[in-house]
């Protein structure tokens, strides 16, 4: 006898409290091993299989793709014990049996223990129960006849679609419905077998804010009729609709509304803190980096037994940033407000800005300061791939002591970059370009590049920050200077 268990959210770490569904990778019917991922989730931090506890049937999923839910909030359902016509025996005791095996610690509070199994789809005619909304207790699951057609009901986080069929295909268009309170029970969709597009939503959106706009216009119409009647028609332009925003400011009737959460709100919540808590500055020099752009060519055209991975500009910067930290640990400390304390770190967790899909993503390069630039490019290059994929820990974003932006890949020459909270400083480095220079008492074409310096002012003042940037600047347009510190 099989008895029906459910899985929660389970806790991912590092404060987290809620996650979007992006992916389900089981659908109801499947057969999931013991820490099988069924899942795929984005938090503030980044996107994370989660895997389930328990091996079974997947009797129930709780949560349309795009739905955000709470931790601890239902996931999905399965069936756990012998199957019908299993030579298994064991009375049913509310929890799961042996059979189920053991699990460590994959996620905070589940983990592994058994051996993966294979994937196989089972009928829902071949379970213990018809596939119908499945109980959220460990009750012990009863037999039924086999239905021809069992109906399943719709499971979603909110009560915009209650129950199906509805013939919507794109989590995209379920999400915008529910964000804009329309039912999609009520629409004709204009696709294939009435499939409901995007489209029939947006138009559906339009109508009822029209119908709402000329509802609030009708008293004031009413009022103003009197005077209106005895007037001369005048030709008139037509008139926009708008609607008023929540914070009193016009927006039009089609504007889009894109909800602040997951990478994206983590980044607006860190970078409006940062404005608010950190009495920042910005100082800048431009800087001759002929001499470094020859350094890296020799690097990366050596051959032989020597020769090793190829090394990016970025990693030399990495490694010039390390050396001037060295120099100037002012700049690689956080601030304490409640202890009022300045608390200087000795080691570099060096960040670096990657832009992604999902948004502006800082990797962190543990130990930096411990490392050549072969290794820090190495490590770029691995956690970079990792952005790209949507594939870093929580952890890989997390405990940064100082940050480096090269926003000179998107084409610009300088900034004022944003501290990343709770560092005390950023790096910025714009794109290296020729230009006219003046070299040894002569103009010349040399490759020249703005480096920008974004500081907490109350961790040092511009002497120092200064001081900083002015050796970064040295060892930019004389690399030897950075041998005195290997």
């Amino acid at each position: 006898m099989a008895q029906v268990l459910e899985f929660k959210l389970p806790d991912l770490g590092e404060g987290l409290t809620e996650a979007e569904i992006v992916r389900w990778l089981v659908e109801v019917g499947d057969v999931v091993a013991i820490d099988q991922p069924v899942v795929e989730v984005e938090t503030a931090k980044a996107m994370v299989e989660v895997p389930c506890p328990y091996g079974g049937v997947v009797t129930a999923r709780f949560g349309e793709e795009g739905t955000e839910l709470p931790v601890g909030a239902p996931l999905l359902t399965v069936a756990v014990g012998a199957p019908e016509g299993s030579s298994g025996s064991g009375e049913d005791s509310g929890s799961a049996p042996e059979s189920s095996g053991g699990s460590g610690n994959v996620l905070v509070g589940y983990g592994t223990g058994a051996p993966a199994a294979r994937r196989r789809r089972i009928r829902p005619d071949r379970l213990d129960r018809p596939v119908t909304e499945a109980p959220v207790s460990a009750a012990p699951v009863v037999k039924a006849p086999v239905l021809e057609a069992p109906a399943v009901k719709v499971l979603v986080a909110d009560a915009s679609v209650s129950e199906g069929p509805v013939p919507v295909v794109s989590p995209l268009v379920r999400r915008l419905a529910r964000q804009n309170d329309i039912d999609l029970r009520r629409l004709a969709g204009s696709g294939p077998d009435g499939l409901i597009l995007r489209a029939d939503v947006d138009r559906a959106i339009r109508t009822a804010e029209e119908t709402a706009t000329a509802t609030a216009r009708a008293p004031q119409a009413q009022a103003q009729a009197p005077v209106q009647a005895q007037a001369p028609v005048q030709a008139q332009a037509p008139a926009v609709a708008v609607a008023a925003a929540p914070n009193g400011v016009a927006a039009a009737v089609d504007a889009e509304r894109i909800p602040l959460r997951g990478v994206r709100g983590a980044v607006a919540d860190k970078l409006s803190r940062s404005r608010t808590e950190i009495p920042d500055a910005t100082c800048w020099v431009d800087a001759d980096a002929t001499e470094l752009m020859a350094v890296r060519a020799a690097m990366n055209a050596a051959t032989g037994p020597s020769a090793g991975p190829k090394v990016s500009v970025l990693a030399l910067l990495a490694r010039i940033c390390t050396a001037a930290l060295a120099r100037f640990p002012e700049l690689n400390s956080t601030v304490d407000t409640e202890a009022r304390e300045i608390v200087r770190l000795s080691g570099v967790h060096l960040g670096f800005a990657a832009q992604t899909e999902r948004g502006l993503v800082v990797p962190v390069v543990r130990d930096a300061h411990a490392r050549n630039a072969e290794s820090i490019g190495a490590e770029i290059a691995r956690l970079t791939e990792l952005a790209r994929t949507g594939k870093l820990s929580p952890a890989q974003l997390t405990g940064g002591t100082f940050t480096l932006n090269n926003y000179g890949v998107f084409g610009v020459d300088g900034s004022t970059p944003i501290i990343n909270h709770p560092e005390a400083a950023m790096l910025g480095v714009g794109r290296i370009m020729p230009k006219p220079w003046v070299h040894q008492g002569e103009l010349a074409v040399r490759q020249v590049v703005q480096l920008s310096l974004t500081f907490d002012h109350r961790v040092c003042d511009g002497g120092t920050a200064g001081g900083f940037l002015r050796y970064v600047a040295d060892c930019v347009e004389q690399p030897a200077v950075l041998l005195r510190t290997l």
